[in-house]
């Protein structure tokens, strides 16, 4: 059995999102797309046609990516969790040990990941480092920056929103 994607319910909904527009949207303004191009003549010259059936097929390779993830989805209540131990879904503040300065994390599945918007994914160098942490705790973390040291001030779990903008993302 394939392995499941962990992701919160505003992650699945996104997708969710996406796989309807896709579906409803996309997919038959390129099938127009393609008539009217095959209306235009000669199919080996017809750079429309080849541009719309090359669209066709991203389409159609996202949707079954999109149903894929959805179907191994493991989707994660982040309102019914609680502790002061980092696990997925967690939202982290940390303080830099050397500088002092202050950040926030929300530990998400890979494709929820957004580092602008303080979302990281699961799979990342500052994730892995933090998981099955405590508030208190000092954690080195390897990151492509070098070596980084943090302190865990609080653990919170709070079911993050998506933008209205970020909703029909493609």
């Amino acid at each position: 059995m394939a392995e499941s994607i962990p992701m919160t319910r505003a992650g699945a909904e996104a997708i969710k999102r996406e796989l309807k527009r896709l579906k409803s949207v996309e997919r038959p303004k390129n099938v127009h797309d393609i008539s009217v191009a095959r209306d235009h003549g000669d199919l080996r010259e017809n750079a429309e046609y080849h541009a719309a059936k090359e669209r066709q097929s991203h389409i159609e390779g996202r949707i079954q990516m999109l149903e894929d993830r959805l179907a191994r989805a493991q989707i994660i209540d982040v309102g019914k969790l609680s502790g002061d131990r980092v696990v997925f879904g967690a939202t982290v503040k940390l303080e830099d040990s050397d500088s002092g300065a202050r950040t926030q994390y929300t530990i998400v599945g890979e494709t929820e990941a957004d580092l602008k918007k303080g979302r990281i994914s699961i799979t990342s160098p500052i994730a892995r480092g933090l998981i099955g942490r405590e508030v208190g705790d000092s954690v080195k973390i390897r990151t492509p920056g070098g070596e980084r040291e943090y302190e865990i001030l609080e653990v919170l779990f709070v079911e993050y929103a998506l933008d209205p903008e970020e909703a029909e993302a493609p």
